[in-house]
């Protein structure tokens, strides 16, 4: 392709050149200096222009690089760009949030040189199977959207890669940037290439416009930003000649439709749509020769009957563009729902199932206005437990989350909140659970380290894994680095294993921690003054009989019955640990490998949603398919896969 270019403006190079060298010229010709006389002046010209900018401070040594992996991090660039010269610093950007690789980073060098023969070097070489893009640094945003020397290339061949596109049109100029536009599934047909001056893009819009590359005939032109060509193509669309129309009577015929028409002008075309039959499919096209008179057609037959049937008609538009406003208009009247009932919509759960829509209004009125109020229910008509009321002012609706919000209905604490929607709400759990990780994280490392200050050389109390379950990564960690097999809140109460004795065997183990809300630790003896277990006793929550450093049999532990008195004496920490202690049984049945993590998750929520958990098996089920999905999506986007 470089070369067809290159062979292409070889003839207007050389043909120009004569030229200008003659308009340019004085009457009295000087005498010229020799080849390797003027390679000297010229080489040092550029090493004082270069010192000249070194002096100046103006001297970039700063690369970007693009198109890069998701897993490629700050080792292996430091890895691959050392080679070519020292380098002071790199940087992945990363998502805030999830702390994801954005697909691009910041390579700097020490010196100009090394810098630019990295560019010259490592521009479009693979990087874990991706092809890099290296471009200097452009610190000033407004340079970076002037646009100055850009330009656009369409129709270009599915062959042609970064690479391929940059030897073609280098011919021209330096290039600061070249990207060929392509997605999942390959090249989308177009690409831009940024050239440092503007002369340069001149040059290639003038050369290459109109070529064969490829076997294909390739549109460049300037490039025109984003908000420009919406301007001209809603200035385009405002100068419409073709008229749209449709609710047309089956009995109309081509005469008919057209002769409605020929009193507003001339008319270049008429297309009345039919089926594979001939029969008409009660729409068609009307396309004049001035904007004027599509318009009046338009304002003055919109709306009217025509066969006894009202006519519509409107501006032609491709589907897409149809498909666009639909969109729009959809997504418009979604958030207008959503700011008319924000701050007003209140999310009722842990409802009696007597409970119906005037009860729920009655017991929500005494806040103010209520303007709906709606308990959900199964397709059998049986309450879900959960519903919404409205307001007409936030101030109301924040009113009744402050009174009723822990309110004890029948026995049963109400949660009440303001209505979110699930993405929202997945959001911040998502969020939630990273900040804990990372906390659980910074807490793991401390223990760690006091553990080996206190105990140098030991080798540490534990609880193994299950068989098959994945390590735990935390995210503050590099790939590769697992967390150790212990937490704080494992070990806090436990007494030190004896020498020799066996670690509790597979498939037979407390729940895992890691996970646990900040006080929360493993079951524990029954409250009430009962004794210690004897030694050698399995610690609580351990199923019975699990083998241990003796032969004798264990008692099983008595699990401690959970009453709202027993909570209410209790402190916060100790509320999550009690609550805790009978919803992990629970959890276990049906996720024995993930118990220690949902119930984490779950014990984030507040004590009287738990409660209700506790006594409804099928919305405890819910809640734990929905930490699931969350914990499923986390361990996706982290790389990690927690067992089945």
């Amino acid at each position: 392709m470089s070369s067809e270019v290159a062979a292409t403006q070889q003839p207007a190079t050389s043909q120009a050149a004569p030229s200008e060298a003659a308009a340019a010229a004085p009457p009295a010709p000087a005498p010229s200096k020799p080849a390797d006389v003027a390679a000297d002046d010229k080489e040092k010209s550029a090493k004082e222009e270069k010192e000249k900018s070194k002096g100046s401070g103006q001297v970039n040594t700063s690369l970007y690089v693009g198109e890069l992996d998701q897993n490629v991090n700050e080792a292996i660039l430091f890895e691959i760009f050392n080679m070519v010269g020292a380098v002071s610093s790199i940087r992945v950007c990363r998502d805030a949030v999830t702390r994801r690789s954005l697909g691009y980073a910041y390579v700097n060098f020490l010196n100009a040189e090394d810098s630019e023969r990295a560019l010259e070097q490592l521009n479009y070489t693979p990087i874990r199977g991706r092809p890099c893009r290296i471009m200097w640094s452009q610190r000033d945003p407004g340079q970076r959207r002037a646009g100055q020397g850009n330009i656009f290339i369409k129709n270009l061949d599915e062959a042609i890669d970064n690479k391929a596109l940059h030897d073609t049109f280098l011919a021209f100029g330096k290039i600061l940037s070249c990207k060929v536009a392509s997605n999942e599934h390959g090249s989308l047909g177009y690409g831009f290439v940024h050239y440092e001056s503007n002369d340069a893009a001149e040059e290639a819009i003038k050369h290459v416009n109109g070529m064969l590359l490829n076997g294909k005939k390739v549109y460049v032109g300037h490039h025109i930003s984003k908000k420009d060509r919406q301007a001209k193509i809603e200035e385009a669309r405002a100068q419409y000649t073709n008229v749209y129309v449709k609710n047309l009577d089956p009995a109309v015929t081509q005469e008919e439709f057209e002769k409605l028409f020929e009193k507003y002008g001339k008319i270049t075309s008429v297309a009345l749509a039919t089926d594979q039959e001939g029969k008409s499919r009660g729409f068609g096209f009307v396309n004049f020769a001035e904007h004027e008179q599509a318009a009046k057609a338009v304002a003055e037959l919109n709306d009217t009957e025509f066969h006894g049937q009202k006519l519509f008609l409107g501006r032609a538009q491709k589907k897409a563009e149809r498909e666009e406003e639909l969109r729009r208009a959809y997504e418009a009247a979604k958030n207008e729902k959503l700011s008319k009932y924000q701050g007003v919509n209140l999310y009722i759960k842990n409802l009696p199932e007597e409970f119906d829509d005037e009860r729920l209004q009655e017991e929500f009125a005494p806040f103010g206005t209520t303007t709906s109020a709606k308990v959900m229910r199964t397709p059998t008509g049986a309450s879900r437990g959960f519903g919404f009321v409205c307001y007409s002012a936030p101030e109301e609706a924040n009113k009744a989350v402050a009174e009723m919000n822990g309110k004890m209905i029948e026995n049963r604490p109400l949660y009440v909140a303001l209505a979110q929607r699930k993405d929202v709400r997945h959001q911040q759990l998502a969020a939630q659970m990273m900040q804990q990780n990372q906390l659980r994280m910074q807490q793991q490392q401390a223990a760690a380290a006091a553990a080996a200050q206190m105990y140098p050389g030991a080798p540490g109390m534990y609880y193994p894994q299950p068989p098959g379950a994945a390590p735990v990564v935390g995210l503050n960690q590099f790939p590769g680095q697992v967390r150790p097999p212990y937490a704080p809140g494992m070990m806090q109460g436990m007494p030190p294993m004896a020498p020799g004795q066996a670690p509790y065997a597979p498939g037979q183990f407390p729940p895992p921690g890691g996970m646990f809300p900040q006080g929360y630790r493993p079951p524990r003896p029954p409250r009430g003054g009962a004794a210690p277990p004897p030694a050698g006793a399995l610690p609580a929550g351990v199923p019975a009989g699990a083998p241990r450093g003796g032969n004798a049999p264990a008692a099983p532990a008595q699990p401690e019955v959970l009453t709202a008195a027993a909570l209410a004496n209790a402190s916060p920490e100790e509320q999550k640990q009690m609550l805790g202690e009978a919803i992990y049984p629970k959890i276990a049945a049906s996720q024995p490998q993930l118990a220690g993590k949902l119930t984490g998750m779950i014990l984030e929520l507040p004590v009287g949603e738990l409660l209700h958990l506790l006594e409804d098996d099928e919305a405890l089920a819910s809640k734990v398919d929905e930490a699931l999905t969350v914990l499923r999506e986390y361990e996706t986007r982290e790389g990690t896969q927690a067992p089945n």
